[in-house]
């Protein structure tokens, strides 16, 4: 009886906490382009926040990251339970390394180097966030399936299963929630470098922040990354959510 009345009582704290992130984004944006309506702006700031703009540069961003973040999972979830196979697994190291590189070096160094030999463009940027982004997605995975009770795995070998349905059945389910955390966190990466994208012509939130240098202008570039950290708010609280109902019930 007193476990129902805690249950009971810590539903409303958690349905509240759910909605504070989306009010305080709401009051974050709505305050930002209010802001970009009633402020007294010269000519140059009154261009680079016309809202037209921020609604494309806002589309662009929204686009680099969902693009980069899907061919992000379409390659680092099968990479990583191909290389839990027992056949692949001393391909683990080097592809791991390689991995580990491609985020180890600097974000806006690694959208040079591949503007060298790509050009520039959106195609381009999708790359770049695809290789930053990729070691988080390919790690959790591993960990996530690695992290499985091999006596769970004997059970179903014991009940007649195949590698397959093992797979599918067992160490998928219970690696689900690890493999989420890692989506969770490339998707917040792409975010925060989509932003360096305008500098190779792909657009996005990056080109107000870059206005706002360029012109020397405070109010944009206060503008252009008030919106960024709104985006990256929301794309988190979105995750999160998604993590929630995505998760196996019982796990």
């Amino acid at each position: 009886m007193s476990l129902n009345a805690l249950d009971y009582s810590t539903r409303p704290r958690r349905s509240a906490s759910r909605w504070i992130m989306p009010i305080l984004i709401v009051t974050l944006v709505a305050g930002t382009l209010i802001y970009t309506q009633v402020a007294d702006l010269d000519s140059s700031e009154a261009r680079s926040l016309e809202l037209s703009r921020i609604l494309l540069d806002l589309r662009q961003h929204i686009q680099l990251v969902a693009v980069s973040t899907f061919l992000t999972i379409a390659i680092g979830v099968p990479l990583g339970v191909m290389l839990t196979r027992r056949s692949a697994r001393h391909l683990s190291a080097p592809i791991l390394a390689v991995a580990s590189a491609g985020q180890a070096i600097p974000s806006i160094g690694l959208l040079v180097l591949l503007a060298i030999v790509f050009g520039v463009g959106f195609k381009m940027a999708v790359v770049a966030l695809v290789v930053y982004a990729l070691l988080p997605v390919l790690r959790n995975t591993m960990v996530g399936i690695r992290q499985v009770d091999p006596a769970i795995v004997d059970a179903g070998r014991g009940m007649g299963m195949n590698s397959w349905e093992i797979l599918r059945g067992i160490e998928l389910p219970l690696a689900t929630p690890v493999m989420l955390a890692g989506i969770r966190v490339a998707l917040i990466l792409n975010v925060g470098v989509a932003t360096l994208a305008t500098y190779t012509n792909a657009g996005g939130l990056g080109s107000i922040i870059a206005a706002g240098i360029h012109l020397n202008r405070l109010p944009v570039l206060v503008v252009g990354s008030l919106l960024t950290i709104a985006l990256a708010l929301t794309v988190d609280w979105a995750a999160s959510i998604a993590e929630q109902m995505l998760r196996p019930k019982g796990i």
